[in-house]
């Protein structure tokens, strides 16, 4: 984490961190492990570090579930949906490129061996129908499985209203 590198760059050990910011060694210790330290002990470190709270934060893409699981405690629910929608946007995007990768393999394999008989039509069908459905849901243009489908889901489940 950038806890170590900037408590490196200073040339402190660990307990000269700890003694200055008013944290523990054990907990230095964890952070640097990759624990998600809380709220003020991030504040008493950004401001041993004379940084802004934002600059010790670690992106999401390097963190550990257990990390990205906090961060989703503290986020609004816009800020959640906004997230959900760009990983259901990454999503998309990956099968598509893997699905033109893989066709476009399919195809020059059918052409290789089989020229008469286009056989690739029949995964590139069935896998295209199921990319088209994907990306309808992700952009919404249809919604099967929406909000008020997993609403009434989980009103179900659970034998009441929400």
């Amino acid at each position: 984490m950038i806890i170590r590198k900037l408590r490196l760059q200073k040339g402190w050990s660990q307990e000269q961190l700890a003694e200055v910011s008013g944290v523990s060694v054990r907990t230095i210790q964890r952070i640097e492990r990759g624990q998600t330290p809380g709220l003020e002990t991030m504040k008493s470190l950004a401001a041993v570090f004379e940084v802004e709270l934002s600059t010790l934060q670690p992106k999401e893409d390097t963190m550990t579930p257990e990390q990205l699981n906090t961060l989703r405690h503290t986020m609004t629910e816009e800020e959640k949906d906004a997230l959900e929608y760009v990983r259901d946007l990454k999503g998309f995007y990956s099968n598509l490129t893997s699905y033109c990768v893989f066709i476009t393999f399919l195809l020059i394999l059918n052409l290789l061996t089989n020229p008469e008989y286009l056989w690739v039509v029949w995964p590139a069908l069935g896998w295209g129908i199921g990319v088209a459905i994907h990306g309808l849901n992700v952009f919404e243009v249809t919604n099967f499985f929406g909000q008020d489908w997993e609403r009434k889901q989980v009103e179900k489940r659970l034998g009441k209203k929400l």
